[in-house]
């Protein structure tokens, strides 16, 4: 699991942005919300321009070069802080798979081009190379003895450089080493908004209703939208590609899912093309959903945020500006996270009086009272 990021230099975050998810409170409610002294289910609030879609992006900096897939570059555009006279961005990344710490820590010039690399596996250094200073890596690895260790002029990440060229045997280090990589190839990103951008998990191009009647979810999915407050029938048809279309029934006539559906109902449906999956056991390590609910009524977002609570084994992060689900009832304070420029702690430390269930944190919230 995710357990802190600490971010310099990257777009309006300057030095040493630092979101911590360990977690020592000792609330005894909505326990399913903490795992392994981890915050599991988080909820991120802020005003615009504050850094919340930004606080993704540097997540998912990830996957840029530890996996093969592929990224939204027009997001990584304006690397760098615009105020700092800086031409290096520093990523730091802490990870706990049981007891065990990962840490991983690197430099950039840009989105795609690494400086530094070090990857320590409890303190211990597992991984490591400066290329300002040395084209040779260092590895601590079981199996990795008489692997070339000078990359030469590459961009390659060490990590990558090491998996494809190495069969590591199966020693403690490695197999830690080996839990922080599948959790990397599992992580997802997404978000509903008008470009519908996501990053991670999958790659490609995908049609929202073909899959969904392909997974032969079609009734499900009626089910899920009537469940939502959206009354509807729906049928599928092939189209002139033998592509799957949805069309909504009606009394007189059928027309298409996304011909008549509200912005709310296009949303729902993005959100159901990837819950499909998110019900998969251990499909998803790591789910951040930028502005989650910007289309969908109070009692909606609700419901979704307790969907997502039974995933037990993904860790979930959500933006929103909705205050309405700031409520014990659904997290709790150690959960909730206001995020401003220069930091981002959680309603429990945001203040020095003790929180307790039966509080309305909502109405605290809008009085000030964790400003």
């Amino acid at each position: 699991m995710l357990a802190k990021i600490e971010i310099s230099n990257f777009k309006n975050f300057k030095e040493n942005f630092v979101f911590d998810l360990n977690n020592t409170s000792s609330f005894s409610f909505n326990q399913e919300c903490i795992k392994n002294k981890i915050v599991n289910k988080a909820i991120v609030y802020g005003h615009n321009g504050s850094g919340k879609s930004n606080l993704g992006f540097a997540i998912f900096d990830l996957i840029s070069h530890i996996t093969d897939k592929e990224i939204v570059q027009d997001y990584y555009k304006n690397y760098f802080n615009a105020d700092l006279n800086e031409t290096k961005s520093k990523f730091s990344f802490e990870f706990r798979f049981d007891k065990n710490i990962l840490e991983y820590s690197y430099t950039k010039s840009d989105y795609q081009t690494l400086i530094s690399e070090e990857l320590k596996i409890n303190g211990k250094e597992y991984l490591y190379i400066d290329r300002e200073k040395s084209s040779i890596f260092r590895t601590s690895a079981k199996g990795a003895e008489n692997l070339k260790k000078d990359i030469g002029d590459s961009n390659i990440s060490i990590i990558n450089y090491l998996s494809k060229n190495t069969i590591l045997d199966d020693s403690k280090d490695n197999k830690i080493f080996s839990e922080f990589r599948e959790f990397v190839n599992k992580m997802l990103y997404f978000r509903a908004l008008d470009d519908k951008c996501y990053m991670g998990l999958e790659q490609g191009n995908h049609s929202i209703e073909h899959d969904i009647v392909e997974r032969k979810n079609l009734t499900d999915f009626e089910k899920f939208l009537n469940d939502a407050g959206i009354v509807c029938k729906l049928i599928s048809q092939k189209d002139s590609f033998n592509k799957n279309k949805i069309l909504f029934k009606f009394s007189n006539r059928e027309l298409g899912f996304f011909e008549v559906a509200s912005s709310g109902t296009k949303a729902l449906a993005l959100f159901y093309f990837w819950y499909q999956r998110l019900k998969e056991e251990n499909s998803v390590s790591f789910l951040f959903i930028d502005e989650f609910d910007a289309f969908y009524h109070h009692s909606l977002s609700k419901t979704l945020v307790e969907k997502l609570k039974e995933l037990e084994n993904t860790q979930v992060i959500l933006t929103t500006h909705n205050t309405s689900i700031i409520s014990n009832e659904l997290l709790r304070p150690d959960c909730y996270f206001l995020m401003y420029p220069d930091r981002i702690r959680s309603l429990a430390k945001s203040t020095t009086k003790e929180l307790r269930e039966a509080h309305n944190i909502e109405k605290m919230y809008r009085a000030g009272f964790f400003e």
